[in-house]
This record gives structure tokens, C-alpha cells and sequence, in this order.
């Protein structure tokens, strides 16, 4: 079990040497995406590595003349990378619609780095417009015509319904450990959930597929010892990982995290693509429309869902007793969600605390004494209500 959890450490921790590695190895091209809603079973199914380009924990240095200092740490990486050719590995850099500070970097890339090749395809925002599914089939047409001619090949039907599959297996077996967390089956700490799936967006799905049946197999021989630690949900972080340092903490401060809508985490799984639409393309395009009902995103218009009653009902269904919001810097789709999210939370009484989050650190210490503080209320108000029933 610990081996295979090197592997996706390793992984997620370097995620660009592990690239580079598998394309020397395998003599493959490495197409990067953009976070959140590319569907990166279209990169897959021409042969390529799809990529998600990751924040990196290295001070932001030429890139910072490039972007605003107020636009979030994770827009600002991505810039600083690639002024300093850290991405040059790639053989093409993919946009959807993501916020405005994500689609500013893009001009910032192919100002700076003219000869990078970048494809900007954007998906409708909107979800429940009666042309949404139209307009998201006819985008993903486009993605695969570009793909098919920056990469010299043709993207069949049958290539698309096998990565569907592959992907899709994916998600089930991420998914599978994250109901046996939920349910206390095993005790992997949050950190190790995140290398988990961060490491799926880097590698070869196949290979990372292999590498969950294991994981799965040998902890369904294991015992987990029971936890009176006070189960958290964490939420937030929508197209970055947050340090794991910071997981680390909250867990070594008497918490268990054990469910998440992080990207790194659960949000990144929460829908699969439906295998039954005959045609793959709509079926991509469907599973896009449809995801919000599983795990709602700010940054999508959709009347018919409110994050914040998701949020009260999936701490509700994990068991948890609080809500512990990472709440990234300058993320405007975030902060525009979040007083509704506060003002739910605290009319059902339910405990919640935020922490807000930024590339260049974090106090670490005064987060601490807040999440130390924040632990120790539940605990009080866990041990009030037992001796009033």
C-alpha cells in the first residue's frame, strides 16, 4: 500500500518530471489543459498524454511583471512558468472557459511566448439554456477538428468511447475510496487523497487505473482503528490544489477531513460521462452540463442549482460537523459565492470556519489557532448536546 502511495506522491509532488519521464519513455506528445471543465478524454483518445498544468509552490518571479498582483496566486503561476520555460515540455497549451483571470493569461502566454501553441475553445457558461447541450457539442467538434490537425491524426469514435471508458473507470475507483473514507472503512489522511487525484491528471490513466486496483485491494485487507476525531468538510480551492501542509494541519489539529468538493479532490470525479449516448461527443457534452448537479461551480451560470444548499446537504451526508472553507486569494467566483455559503451555514447553526488561502504562504500559526479553536467548539457543543439528551 505505501508503495503505491510513493508513486502518486511522487507524481503529484513533480508532476512535470513525471511527464517528461513518460514522454521520453514512451515517445508520446503531452497536450496541457486548463482546469475545471476540459474534457481531456478527447486529448487521450489521439494518443497523447493529457496534461493539467499545476500550480507550482516557486516564488513568482518574472511572471509578476506580467500579471496583476491581484489576480490569484494559481493564474499567476501558471504566467511565471511559463516566462521561465518551465512549460516548454508541452506540445500545446488547451483553454476552455474558465474566469477572466485564467482567459488574461492566455494573452499573456502567446505574447510572451509567441511560438507556444495555444487553442482557446469556450464552453457556454450558462447551463440551462435550451442551446447549452448545442452549443457545448458544436465547441467540442471544433477542440477535436484543431486537435486532429496540430497532432496529424484523426480522432475516431471508437478511440473516444474507449477513453470515455478508461476515464470514466477513473472516477469510479477515486470515487470508491472516497466512500470508504466517508463510511470510516480506512483512514487515508486528506493529503493523500489529494496526491491521489492530483496525480490522475498527470499521468498515463491507464497506468494510474493499475495503480488504484492495488491501492483498493490492499486496503480492503486493512483495518482501520476507529477515529474520535471531529470529522470536517473541506470546500473550496475550485481549480487548484491547496498546499498540503495545510490538510496536514487541520488534521494534526483533531480533525479528520472526510469528504471534500475540492478540484484536487472530489469535484475532479463527481461525474461520469454516459457511456449509453451513441454519440461520444454529445456524451461528453452532456457530462459537462450535467456536472453541476453534482458538485456546483461558481463559475457556471445555473438557476437550478445554490452551492450553498449542495454544501449543507453533502456535510449532512458525509457525517461531518463542521465546514472548513479554503477560500483562495483574489478567487472571484469564490467570493462572490461565499456570504451566501456563510449566511447558510449560520442559519442552520452549522459550524463553519474559512481560511483564506495564497500562493506567496500563509500564516501558518494563525491558522492553527483557528482551526485548533474551531475543533475545540465542536468538541464543546458534541459534549453540550450529550449531556442534554
Amino acid at each position: 500500500m505505501n508503495t503505491v502511495l510513493d508513486k502518486f506522491a511522487q507524481a503529484a509532488q513533480r508532476p512535470y518530471e513525471h511527464v517528461k519521464a513518460w514522454k521520453h519513455e514512451r515517445g508520446v506528445k503531452a497536450v496541457g489543459t486548463l482546469p475545471m471543465h476540459f474534457p481531456a478524454e478527447i486529448i487521450h483518445a489521439t494518443g497523447a498524454l493529457p496534461v493539467i498544468v499545476q500550480e507550482m509552490p516557486d516564488a513568482i518571479t518574472s511572471g509578476g511583471g506580467a500579471m496583476y498582483p491581484f489576480f490569484c496566486g494559481y493564474t499567476r503561476s501558471i504566467v511565471d512558468q511559463v516566462t521561465e520555460d518551465q512549460l516548454g515540455f508541452l506540445d500545446a497549451i488547451m483553454f476552455t472557459d474558465h474566469c477572466v483571470q485564467l482567459l488574461s493569461a492566455a494573452d499573456v502566454i502567446r505574447i510572451s511566448r509567441p511560438e507556444t501553441t495555444i487553442h482557446f475553445h469556450q464552453l457556454i457558461a450558462s447551463l440551462r439554456q435550451p442551446w447549452s447541450l448545442e452549443s457545448s457539442v458544436k465547441t467540442l467538434r471544433e477542440l477535436v477538428a484543431d486537435l486532429e490537425e496540430m497532432l496529424g491524426v484523426v480522432v475516431t469514435e471508437e478511440a473516444l468511447r474507449h477513453s470515455i471508458s478508461v476515464f470514466n473507470e477513473n472516477r469510479r475507483l477515486i470515487r470508491d475510496l472516497y466512500q470508504m473514507r466517508r463510511t470510516g472503512q480506512i483512514q487515508l489522511r486528506a493529503s493523500q487523497m489529494q496526491h491521489i487525484v492530483k496525480s490522475s491528471m498527470v499521468m498515463d490513466k491507464e497506468t494510474h487505473n493499475a495503480l488504484l486496483r492495488e491501492l483498493i485491494a490492499s486496503l480492503k485487507t486493512s483495518t482501520a482503528p476507529r477515529s474520535d476525531k471531529v470529522a470536517i468538510y473541506v470546500s473550496g480551492h475550485l481549480c487548484h490544489a491547496p498546499r498540503p501542509e495545510i490538510l496536514d494541519l487541520i488534521e494534526d489539529c483533531g480533525a479528520a477531513i472526510v469528504d471534500d468538493d475540492l478540484y484536487t479532490g472530489y469535484r475532479y470525479v463527481s461525474t461520469d460521462v454516459d457511456a449509453e449516448i451513441g454519440d461520444p461527443i454529445v456524451a461528453l457534452a452532456t457530462a459537462y452540463i450535467r456536472k453541476n448537479d453534482n458538485v456546483p461551480c461558481p463559475t457556471r451560470i445555473d438557476p437550478e442549482v445554490d452551492w450553498e444548499e449542495w454544501l449543507l446537504g453533502a456535510v449532512d451526508r458525509c457525517g461531518a460537523q463542521g465546514l472548513v472553507v479554503l477560500l483562495v486569494k483574489f478567487c472571484e467566483p469564490h467570493y462572490f459565492a461565499y456570504p451566501r455559503i456563510k449566511a447558510a451555514f449560520e442559519r442552520n447553526d452549522v459550524p463553519h470556519l474559512m481560511i483564506e488561502t495564497e500562493h506567496d504562504g500563509v500564516a501558518m500559526e494563525n491558522v492553527r489557532t483557528k482551526v485548533e479553536s474551531f475543533v475545540e467548539m465542536i468538541k464543546v457543543q458534541r459534549a453540550a448536546r450529550a449531556v442534554a439528551a
